[in-house]
């Protein structure tokens, strides 16, 4: 298996940054309320680019690296789809005006973009000097996992934390927006408006956010830069895919369990491989555990492709089913 070229490494960095200068940045920085024409277009290409850097990674470093980017770039998408129920709480919740939601979300994809950075780059940093992490991060997914199937996650309600009450507390805040701005001035008195609570709520979900997602993509490659790039595909687009999916989220009913399926397997996979690299003393006398099983890279992809395709599938067929009972019913009060 070949080694991925450092020249192709700086050439996708700058690409993917001048993708996210434009997309969050130029295109993102009109207000407005985006078409679904545009939504699809603008998701089918960044599908597209994902797809094809994955297939120019396979040419210029193997197979291996790009199965692995093409599993952790579904897993993070899905993620991403999922965390979009908490985006339209927080947008609900703080009344922020349509027409401002896009800027919002520019913004907030931004600091998610920095946050899964440091985090990647912490998380290298440890798995290289105490492999034993592996039993952690593999037991959190297991217990997300179990949590997300048994609805634990899907708050209909927007709690502030600690930081947004004390925040109240202490600064002067209107009730009312003006524009993008996060100053303003009444009666001669200077205020902050509700945007500010907005950035900080949407940043401190990132954190939240980014605990599940860096420990789910560390399961499926160890290397930094497919784990990276995996967070970078998945989050462009998310603009579009939040306009596109809004009024449709809370109908995939199905797709919470295709998660916790996926997040569950990377769990065990992850606690699996610290057993066959075991260092710890009290576990089989602190040496590695040969009788386990080494999963290949081409079976998380399809165990992933199948959970979050099926359960996409399921939900749509319920959907569809749905409308036709209201039809019939329809057509029987008439």
């Amino acid at each position: 298996m070949a080694e991925t070229p450092l020249a192709f490494m700086i050439i996708t960095f700058v690409v993917l940054a001048a993708f996210f200068v434009v997309d969050l940045f130029v295109i993102g920085r009109n207000p407005h309320v985006p078409s679904t024409k545009e939504c699809l277009r603008r998701i089918a290409f960044f599908v597209a680019m994902a797809l094809v850097f994955g297939a120019i990674l396979w040419g210029v470093a193997g197979s291996k690296p790009a199965v692995e980017f093409y599993s952790g770039w579904l897993t993070e998408y899905s993620l991403s789809i999922d965390n979009l129920f908490v985006f339209v709480i927080i947008m609900a919740n703080f009344a922020v005006p349509r027409n401002l939601q896009k800027y919002v979300l520019s913004i907030g994809i931004t600091v998610a973009l920095v946050l899964r950075g440091l985090f990647i780059l912490i998380g290298a940093a440890i798995i290289e000097r105490f492999t034993w992490v592996f039993f952690l991060f593999g037991a959190f997914l297991i217990v997300t996992a179990l949590r997300t199937a048994m609805g634990g996650d899907d708050d209909e309600e927007y709690h502030e934390n600690a930081i947004i009450r004390a925040l109240r507390k202490v600064v002067r805040i209107t009730n009312e927006y003006d524009g993008e701005k996060l100053r303003t001035e009444k009666n001669g008195v200077r205020f902050w408006t509700p945007m500010l609570i907005v950035f900080l709520t949407i940043g401190t979900t990132d954190v939240m956010f980014a605990f599940d997602s860096i420990p789910a993509i560390f399961g499926l490659t160890k290397d930094p830069f497919i784990v990276f790039t995996s967070n970078v595909f998945a989050l462009l687009g998310l603009q579009q895919l939040y306009f596109l999916l809004g009024a449709l989220l809370d109908k995939l009913v199905y797709l919470p369990a295709g998660l916790a399926v996926v997040l569950a397997f990377i769990g065990v996979k992850l606690i699996m491989e610290a057993l066959s690299g075991n260092s710890l003393p009290f576990i089989n006398g602190g040496r590695a555990v040969e009788q386990v099983p080494e999963l290949p890279t081409w079976l998380s992809l399809v165990v992933i492709v199948a959970a979050i395709g099926g359960s996409a599938l399921a939900s749509v067929i319920k959907m569809r089913h749905e409308a036709q009972a209201e039809q019939r019913q329809s057509a029987e009060r008439q």
